[in-house]
């Protein structure tokens, strides 16, 4: 071949190259479009290149601009099935076993993020899933400093035993009420991120419009994320170097799990608890847990396991220097068979490695599930650990700078046209429940603006779950079902109340099937036209009766009830001019709540579920969702001074 032939035939190639037609992973076989409704696709081709997009029966063309991108709006379809979307240019993408029905964006943390296959009757849920009709697509785990143009990875599955186990459990619950009553195609779009706060969800621009947060966000630098997590690595390292009178080191760590190991001046960590609302804070890495366990001469020949609830993401689990279990699932039970003969009379330890690489970090879940079992006794593990730090992994955080998961996982999905949204998050803003007042409808307002569409916005009121704190001391858990609450002030919005499902040691409650049912009631009454109750009794008023407080309710559907068999309505607090609160002796008349207390002979204020554990609450409506928690004072909070903050960046 001479080399004039050589030359063209490269730049043909060259020039093929750049024309070849591309769509983000949005457009993957088996997606689901929102029907009755106009169609946005779009993506990449050389700059000026002719593009024919078809789907059914209509076919739209099209040139892409001086950046080589292009877009349509195909006209709105029936809800249908086995389409195929087919983009033609230089070269052509059939995109296969398209259906068009309703779509939902489901966001926020690890609520929202927890799959089928860990939720209560897994197994059953599973073997029952196989519906062709209910489709999902997980969008990657990813940040950025900038908006992309498309997500890291993720195409669409249908459901079935295989792909259901990773579906979000609160989307495809929700996903098949809809289906058993619509017989339409449900789509879901999980864009989630355990541990996530709000703020990382939102754009800059959002706050840019915002006062509460527009300073904040003009002090937002162009983050050189190297140079940051060097930095962060170096200032870190030397602050826990100082707590633990150690320093980071791989040979001593791994000596951690030794008998003769001195951890008299190590620092301790409470455990089930992650260690970022402890002494460590804010890390990623490897922390060694160590526990010593005294033991009779029985038991140390008894057969046993050891139980160490969930642990945040994986671990290696030794006794007495014997690796008895590994795991690598955050959300996982870590139960291990101890083999005959490792456990000793007397003194045992039990060392544990830790691996955490984003997010929170440690031990979780319940007290009750952290013990060594024999068959006739335990032994409770739960309480203080010694802890040794052995390294810090160096990454961003998705919570350390705002908008870094809306740019990632939130951007490379518009315009694409759904329904609406379904949003589980606010734990890890409840030390910011105050300023979640403001945040979560300036989400809510800035997802509308970039999609150009006030779609419904349904979302779960946090779970019951023992956090510290109540009516007297202040309540951070309390404070953000309020902020949630509040939010109902905003068009379109809708909320699931979930104090009666969740469970108090447990932040992730396996009950997400009950949840979904609450969200779709609001659903087929708010959009799909099936008249129906779809919250419970929220607080309209109060009126002083002398030593009595009358409380009056919206959304008592067909008349209050309590679930006690003696009418005892558990869950109200009482309180006087000295803002004292007071369990209180409530009942129930006609439709509304009479409230009293011996202790409080002038009353002023009342308070519903003031509290992060409201397991105890069993005021209903007859057609069984819960009271919305509620207080009718307006003193102070102690969330109220609490704000934002982007990580230190120098």
């Amino acid at each position: 071949m001479n080399i004039c032939k050589l030359i063209f035939l490269l730049l043909l190639i060259s020039v093929s190259a750049q024309a070849k037609v591309t769509l983000p992973k949005i457009f993957s076989d088996n997606m689901v479009l929102q029907r009755e409704t106009a169609i946005p696709v779009w993506g990449w081709a050389n700059s000026g290149e002719n593009i024919t997009v078809s789907l059914n029966k209509q076919t739209v063309a099209v040139v892409a601009d001086q950046t080589g991108k292009w877009s349509v709006k195909l006209k709105a379809e029936k809800a249908a099935t086995n389409l195929i979307l087919k983009i033609s240019g230089e070269n052509t993408i059939e995109v296969k076993n398209v259906a068009v029905g309703e779509v939902w964006l489901c966001s926020g943390q690890s609520n929202m993020e927890w799959t089928v296959g860990l939720s209560m009757n897994a197994a059953q849920e599973l073997t029952n899933s196989e519906n062709p009709n209910i489709r999902q697509i997980k969008i990657a785990k990813n940040i950025s400093s900038k908006p992309e143009s498309d997500f890291k990875e993720g195409s669409w599955q249908v459901s079935n035993p295989t792909n259901t186990k990773d579906f979000t459990a609160v989307g495809y619950f929700f996903a098949r009420n809809l289906y058993n009553q619509l017989k339409i195609p449900i789509g879901l779009i999980n864009s989630t991120w355990g541990g996530t706060n709000i703020e990382t969800w939102i754009s800059r621009e959002g706050f840019e419009s915002s006062d509460e947060f527009k300073e904040m966000i003009a002090k937002m630098p162009k983050v050189d994320f190297d140079k940051f997590v060097k930095q962060k690595i170096e200032s870190k390292t030397k602050q826990i170097e100082a707590l633990q009178g150690v320093k980071l080191n791989t040979i001593n760590a791994e000596a951690f799990k030794s008998a003769d190991f001195d951890d008299s001046k190590l620092i301790t960590l409470n455990a089930p608890n992650q260690w970022e609302g402890q002494v460590l804070g804010e890390i990623d890495g490897i922390v060694w847990y160590r526990k010593i366990v005294n033991l009779d001469e029985s038991q140390s020949k008894k057969k046993a396991k050891i139980s160490l609830a969930k642990i945040d993401d994986s671990d290696v689990t030794y006794i007495n220097g014997i690796e008895v279990g590994k795991t690598n699932q955050w959300d996982a039970l870590r139960v291990y068979d101890i083999p005959d003969g490792v456990l000793k009379k007397g003194k045992n330890v039990i060392a544990v490695k830790v691996t955490d690489t984003g997010g929170g970090g440690g031990f979780h879940g319940n007290q009750a599930d952290m013990l060594i079992r024999f068959e006739d006794e335990a032994v409770a593990l739960d309480g203080n650990w010694k802890i040794q730090v052995e390294n810090i992994i160096g990454k961003t955080s998705e919570n350390e700078f705002p908008s870094l998961a809306y740019n990632a996982m939130i951007h490379p999905i518009i315009p694409y046209s759904m329904r609406g949204v379904l949003w589980y998050q606010g734990e890890s803003n409840a030390g910011r429940a105050y300023q979640y007042r403001t945040s979560f409808p300036l989400l809510i307002e800035d997802w509308r603006k970039k999609w150009n569409s006030e779609f419904p916005f349904y979302f779960v009121q946090l779970a019951t779950y023992t956090t510290a704190g109540n009516s007297n001391q202040g309540s951070d858990w309390a404070e953000l079902r309020e902020a949630q609450t509040m939010t109902l002030k905003v068009a379109k919005t809708g909320m699931a109340v979930t104090t009666d499902i969740g469970n108090p040691k447990d932040i992730h409650p396996t009950n997400k099937q009950d949840v979904s049912k609450r969200l779709a009631a609001v659903a087929f009454n708010r959009i799909y036209g099936k008249q129906m109750i779809d919250s419970g009794p929220s607080y309209k008023s109060m009126k002083i009766e002398g030593n009595k407080i009358i409380i009056s309710f919206e959304n008592i559907g067909s008349g209050l009830m309590t679930t006690d068999k003696n009418g005892i309505v558990k869950g109200f607090e009482i309180a006087g001019s000295d803002q004292k609160f007071y369990e209180a002796t409530a009942v129930i008349k006609g439709n509304t709540i009479i409230v009293s207390s011996e202790k409080v002979g002038s009353p002023v204020a009342v308070r519903f579920g003031w509290i992060g554990d409201t397991s105890a609450n069993n005021l209903f409506n007859k057609e069984g969702f819960p009271a919305v928690p509620f207080r009718t004072d307006d003193w102070k909070i102690i969330t109220k001074d609490a704000k934002y903050k982007i990580a230190d960046f120098k």
